[in-house]
């Protein structure tokens, strides 16, 4: 399988040490399965800066990978990351991470899907989040887009499961995005 450029996305503040266990998937092992993008970085500069970052980062990546935790939905730059992505033609696939532990050994509660707040059209490139269809060719976007749950509830079979599934979602999410209008 291709190495693939991955853009994360997820709640910075809340969330980072379950992301970091994800993003090094692969690189524990002595093989980088994808890249990811460099959000510390950027997250504390302007509206603007951080909106030029985010298109400038996602036109280099293939697959968008939401990172849900519990409160990840109603994060405002994950949203425009969604929505940007989807726009840009990208693979975008969730995985809930809430099953692994925080650095105090904490699981947490699932988040809500962010795709049970966007629509896509059929017909043409387009997306919006809203909570209703404009016309017959709207789709509820977690209709189209997975958001993996991994079915265990103890912190290193969730992150074992995360590890043997994360390329074949990252495939799947792309071979989805190709079968709508870009």
């Amino acid at each position: 399988m291709a190495k693939r450029q991955v853009f994360f996305s997820f709640h910075f503040d809340k969330d980072i040490w379950r992301v970091g266990q994800v993003r090094n998937i692969g690189a524990v092992d002595g093989q980088e399965i994808f890249f990811d993008n460099g959000w510390e970085k950027i997250r504390l500069k302007s509206d603007t800066a951080i909106k030029a970052w985010i298109d400038s980062e996602m036109r280099m990546r293939s697959c968008i990978v939401v990172l849900i935790g519990t409160d990840t939905a109603s994060r405002r730059w994950v949203q425009y990351e969604i929505e940007q992505a989807w726009r840009l033609g990208k693979g975008v696939v969730g995985i809930y991470i809430h099953g692994l532990e925080d650095y105090w050994g904490r699981q947490a509660s699932k988040g809500h899907n962010p795709f049970d707040d966007f629509y896509i059209d059929r017909q043409i490139n387009y997306i919006s989040h809203r909570s209703t269809p404009l016309d017959d060719n709207d789709v509820l976007m977690s209709a189209v887009c997975k958001a993996y749950d991994p079915p265990y509830v103890t912190s290193k079979v969730v992150y074992q499961d995360i590890k043997d599934n994360i390329e074949k979602l990252i495939e799947e999410a792309i071979e989805i995005r190709n079968r709508y209008p870009k």
